[in-house]
């Protein structure tokens, strides 16, 4: 997204609460791949979903540092839970951290551990997913969690437009853009949802299960 562009979206819409600056601030001082969280945008727009969806019960797939999940946390009703999966065991202090100090750690659950092996060992189904992790991953975790969205539940994916190199040619060991734009034509062809690309920041597509 042009620069300019997004701080004028930034400025005109609802501010990004202290504790999400912080961790944002911490994020890109401790992280090399700090551009991996969602920041100010992207986290609002998550909290608006939640408001307009208002989920039970929300799985994410990819905490990083936690961001993310508090911006679900926060979008939800006060009885609602948000279970995130991260691969990375290293994460753990780091995302337990933030989300103790975040004032949503009654509602967010946090697994450690591969998607594919954590999701079936969720009891229930969700209203609403999030994914948010390793590209190559998407389609193995779409089919996975898909039998646990709820009739009329929503997937949201992440980076869908991989910085536009979706568009064109893409190099065959670029195992990132390749495994993207199979998702992408996967989605496109299930008949079991309704789907659509939002070109916000890096992509988003909401995908729909129909009833």
């Amino acid at each position: 997204m042009d620069l300019e562009l997004e701080q004028y979206l930034l400025s005109h819409i609802d501010e990004e609460p202290e504790i999400l600056r912080q961790l944002d601030r911490d994020t890109k001082v401790r992280f090399l791949n700090a551009r991996m969280v969602s920041g100010h945008l992207q986290g609002r727009i998550l909290v608006m979903l939640c408001r307009m969806i208002n989920p039970e019960r929300v799985l994410e797939i990819g905490t990083f540092t936690g961001y993310s999940a508090i911006c679900l946390a926060e979008g939800t009703a006060e009885n609602a839970e948000v279970h995130t999966i991260e691969l990375n065991d290293e994460m753990e202090e780091q995302i337990n951290h933030w989300v103790d100090i975040s004032g949503y750690s009654d509602k967010i659950r946090l697994h450690i551990g591969d998607a594919k092996d954590v999701i079936p060992s969720l009891e229930g189904q969700f209203d609403l997913v999030y994914m948010d992790h390793d590209k190559k991953e998407y389609k193995n975790c779409y089919d996975t969690v898909f039998p646990k969205v709820k009739p009329g539940g929503f997937i949201l994916a992440d980076n869908t437009l991989w910085s536009g190199k979706i568009l064109g040619e893409i190099a065959p060991n670029d195992k990132q853009s390749l495994a993207i734009s199979k998702f992408n034509d996967y989605i496109a062809n299930d008949f079991r949802v309704e789907k659509v690309i939002l070109p916000l920041r890096d992509g988003l597509t909401i995908i729909r299960k129909k009833q």
